[in-house]
């Protein structure tokens, strides 16, 4: 933990992953409070969107047993964004693309940004909040230098891929490390095949998280292609040979 009064740092298991909430401001009361309001609102989102909770809404949802204006106003606001992320990204993103309703392609991005928020209101002006890998940055890492962020290897346990530097960021990436092959394609059902994984930085992790799902299904060169196109959004893919390439804006180096 950083010395009283030199910031908070916090990490949590909810939504089958790790939580890490990094503040570089003052430890204040009123920013230990956001902490753990933040904490307390992960496992709330948590029992209310995990497709693996029999009882959860949007297994509910997803059974038919509840209609969409059943369902509270956090629910629709998902489930709207999930709808015009399926529009930009030409249903590449879908939430149908199993055999189940799944809105997880962008819940955790908007749970992330959603807490960096909480964060923010209380007075943190410079954050990192990681959850699984994406993160939503805020501000500057110290005085003066920027976050750096060091994109694993899908290929090469234990390498850097290359590092993300900037302000004000959201970082996503996609892939198959950790869990497998478990992004479909939503035009198949097959999982996705051609990338091993995407990375798209933005400015708002809900959007930029599902971009970088949307991007992963599409495989090279096409995901490349489509973020290019899009404003404030760059990317990184790296395919299953290991080549990788990158949109000419995105912000980082090779490792």
């Amino acid at each position: 933990m950083p010395e009283p009064g030199r910031g908070l740092r916090h990490v949590e298991h909810a939504m089958g992953t790790v939580f890490s909430l990094d503040v570089r401001d003052p430890a204040t009361p009123a920013l230990r409070t956001a902490v753990t309001r933040a904490v307390a609102w992960l496992h709330h989102a948590d029992g209310v969107f995990s497709t693996y909770r029999p009882d959860s809404v949007v297994s509910r949802l997803g059974r038919g047993e509840i209609t969409y204006r059943q369902c509270s106003r956090e629910v629709r606001e998902v489930l709207d964004l999930c709808a015009e992320a399926e529009e930009v990204t030409g249903g590449w993103f879908s939430t149908t693309a199993g055999t189940v309703l799944d809105p997880s392609g962008l819940v955790k991005g908007w749970a992330i940004e959603r807490v960096s928020d909480l964060l923010h209101a209380a007075g943190a002006r410079n954050t990192c909040v990681n959850g699984g890998g994406d993160l939503q940055l805020r501000g500057e890492a110290a005085p003066g230098v920027p976050w750096r962020v060091g994109i694993a290897h899908p290929l090469r346990p234990g390498a850097v891929a290359a590092a993300v530097t900037g302000r004000d960021l959201a970082v996503a990436t996609s892939g198959t490390a950790e869990r497998g092959p478990h992004i479909l394609d939503p035009h198949t059902g097959e999982p996705a095949s051609g990338c091993a994984s995407v990375t798209v930085v933005g400015r708002h992790l809900t959007t930029t998280d599902a971009y970088a799902t949307a991007a992963f299904a599409m495989g090279p060169p096409a995901a490349l292609a489509w973020v290019a196109s899009l404003d404030g959004h760059e990317a990184l893919t790296i395919d299953t040979t290991g080549r990788t390439d990158r949109t000419p804006g995105f912000p980082g180096t090779g490792a």
